[in-house]
């Protein structure tokens, strides 16, 4: 890597990771977007909304970014504000991570929470409303609104074009979608590239972007709740499919792909891994699967990957741990069977 001078030259050329494959040459490969600078993908697509309010001239010198955010866009919007010169303030409530938002406060910004102390139930659509109304009234603000902002989608252009680098095609992009913008930004781009690939969308229980009852849930940074609008960067006429999992599927995989492999993922990245590897059979022989972990799981010890947290909401199952152990042995690549037998 050559030399730079801001962090945010840093983003992207993130690694390919072969974590399963099949007897029939299917694969299933995890782009890895902790390698970002925040740990995240989401720094992709606050750097272009920023880029783009200043060359639409939303965005002034010195001016106020706005941002409700759960944790991962406002680390990103924090780097990208510190670099330019911008004030920040982060709406957000106690269902975030709290390394996330200590993480923001360490690099400037300022937290505005919409729930006391105690509340940690997710508040989205109340972040969004004061977001909103805190920006109008601020006649230097500009609410970045990630769910309805089309620079959140673009963002992610370079995602495909790194794939195509590195793969001769994608057969399946299977990803979690929170505003959307990751899975559908490049899904946008491998198709202008001559890439068309099947597009499967994956939620927590209880999100209702894929319809069903809505519900509580603990998965961070994706799906939305009920009571939330559904953002314009969840573009349903690239989707083939929309399929929902359990916070205990999803955190089992996370902490089981952890345990086995020493790759920790987050919570949501679980939840993409657990509904590939649950069909990994079903696809056609030969398939290249791409699953973008959207983040790793170092944020989430205090979460996902600690047991009295867990166990406190119901979430820890040895049972599904297990399972999920048993389809990585399943589908271990040959490359790493045949590191694994020397050792032995």
């Amino acid at each position: 890597m050559p030399l730079v001078t801001r962090v945010t030259d840093l983003i992207g050329r993130t690694p390919l990771f072969e974590l399963a494959a099949t007897s029939t040459g299917t694969r299933l490969l995890l782009k890895l977007e902790q390698f970002n600078p925040t740990g995240a993908a989401k720094i992709r697509m606050a750097r272009e909304m920023v880029l783009d309010a200043e060359r639409r001239g939303l965005l002034g010198s010195g001016g106020h970014i706005i941002e409700s955010t759960s944790g991962n866009t406002g680390l990103g919007l924090a780097v990208v504000a510190a670099e330019r010169g911008y004030h920040f303030t982060a709406v957000v409530d106690h269902h975030a991570c709290k390394d996330k938002l200590r993480a923001m406060r360490a690099m400037g910004a300022e937290l505005v929470f919409v729930a006391d102390d105690g509340d940690d139930n997710l508040a989205t659509s109340a972040r969004e409303d004061l977001a909103e109304a805190m920006a109008a009234a601020r006649p230097d603000a500009y609410f970045t609104e990630q769910h309805n902002n089309d620079a959140n989608a673009v963002g992610y252009y370079a995602v495909a074009e790194e794939l195509l680098e590195d793969v001769e095609r994608v057969d399946i992009l299977l990803s979690s979608v929170g505003t959307g913008g990751s899975l559908f930004g490049t899904a946008t781009r491998l198709r202008q590239l001559g890439c068309v690939p099947r597009v499967i969308g994956v939620e927590p229980v209880g999100s209702i972007a894929f319809g069903g009852e809505g519900g509580p849930y603990w998965q961070s940074g994706t799906g939305t709740p009920p009571g939330a609008t559904i953002g314009t960067a969840v573009d349903y006429s690239l989707l083939d499919e929309g399929v929902k999992v359990t916070d205990v599927d999803a955190f089992a995989t996370a902490r089981a792909v952890a345990a086995q492999l020493g790759l920790m993922i987050g919570g949501s990245a679980g939840g993409s891994v657990h509904a590939a590897l649950s069909r990994l059979d079903e696809f056609p022989p030969g398939s290249t699967i791409v699953t973008l972990v959207c983040d790793g799981g170092e944020k989430y010890l205090d979460t996902v990957f600690d047991d009295d947290w867990m166990a406190e909401r119901d979430l820890l199952d040895p049972a599904a741990e297990a399972e999920v152990l048993a389809m990585l042995h399943r589908y271990t690549p040959t490359a790493r069977r045949a590191e694994l037998a020397e050792v032995r």
